[in-house]
């Protein structure tokens, strides 16, 4: 894993210790992220097409105010 102060990333997210999942309103569209708690702070993302390929790691906190900017059309 590597860290900066802007964000944390694994570059093969297959290698991480967690189960994924999708949000069940994805059905078979195929523009999804999935989500896997890594441990009590930490929880990534990654794009459903590439399995193997990166995550984005965010504390709680962080994944929040990521979610919340999205929502108000942000980013």
């Amino acid at each position: 894993m590597t860290t900066s102060s802007a964000a944390r990333t694994v570059r093969d997210s297959s290698t991480l210790p967690v189960t994924w999942w999708k949000s069940s309103q994805s059905a078979a569209q195929s523009d999804c992220v999935e989500c896997g708690i890594i441990d009590a702070e930490s929880v990534a993302i990654r794009d459903s097409k590439v399995q193997n390929g990166p995550a984005l790691i965010f504390d709680h906190d962080a994944l929040s105010a990521m979610v919340d900017a999205v929502a108000a059309g942000l980013v």
